[in-house]
């Protein structure tokens, strides 16, 4: 049995895509939760040796990293990526793009699953981002037929970006009508809607709240 330690499911991004990826692909595992405190390297550094999440524990095999636990889970279940191989060479990458990019998107738009902010502006290197994001799910749902990015099963790839449908909802963000399709079709996955849930009744962590509001206005909190 696998054991994947995540952080707030509120805050996390990086928790959220193994996380989500195990859940709707049916592979089993033990979660256990280490909330966000003042010292999350000392608290964290107990089960990963980055002092980071997400982190996974197999017998005596430890594997962290978000994108390695992909890539480890991969050599057990292969559905785990597209079955073509064009369409998997397109998901991997499309998957190391987000994973090593869109710094300005993380830094304005801070993942809350609770919470809705208008942001001040939309600045240059933002707005960047976004294009990129719209123009990748859109060659995505065209080359492969959609409505996943991959073709017609979710995969690693839609794991990937789940975080970036929760903050495009949550800073009222606009793409093209196809992106906007696919952010609702990943929104209704049950498994999202539980982690949103669980999400929604951890306690607060004043950094990451600030951080959420730290370009814009807070507008809705649905824990009031």
């Amino acid at each position: 049995m696998y054991t994947l330690f995540i952080a707030n499911k509120n805050y996390s991004s990086w928790s959220l895509r193994p996380w989500l990826l195990m859940t709707t692909l049916n592979i089993p595992f033990h979660e256990n939760i280490a909330l966000f405190g003042d010292d999350n390297w000392n608290a964290f550094r107990r089960f990963s040796p980055t002092g980071k999440v997400p982190c996974l524990v197999a017998e005596h095999i430890t594997v962290w990293d978000s994108l390695a636990i992909t890539e480890f889970l991969a050599e057990s279940y292969p559905q785990i990526w597209p079955m073509s191989i064009r369409a998997r060479a397109w998901a991997r990458s499309a998957s190391a793009e987000m994973h090593s990019g869109f710094g300005t998107l993380r830094e304005m738009c801070s993942m809350n699953c609770s919470i809705q902010v208008q942001l001040n502006h939309i600045s240059a290197e933002l707005q960047k981002d976004i294009t990129r994001i719209d123009e990748l799910w859109n060659e995505g749902l065209r080359e492969f037929g959609g409505p996943f990015l991959g073709g017609s099963e979710f995969t690693a790839v839609d794991a990937f970006f789940a975080p970036v449908v929760l903050r495009i909802a949550s800073y009222g963000l606009h793409l093209s009508d196809a992106a906007m399709a696919y952010c609702e079709q990943i929104q209704q996955l049950p498994e999202l809607h539980a982690w949103i849930s669980a999400g929604q009744r951890e306690p607060r962590h004043e950094a990451h709240e600030a951080a959420c509001v730290q370009y814009g206005q807070l507008t809705h909190d649905v824990r009031k």
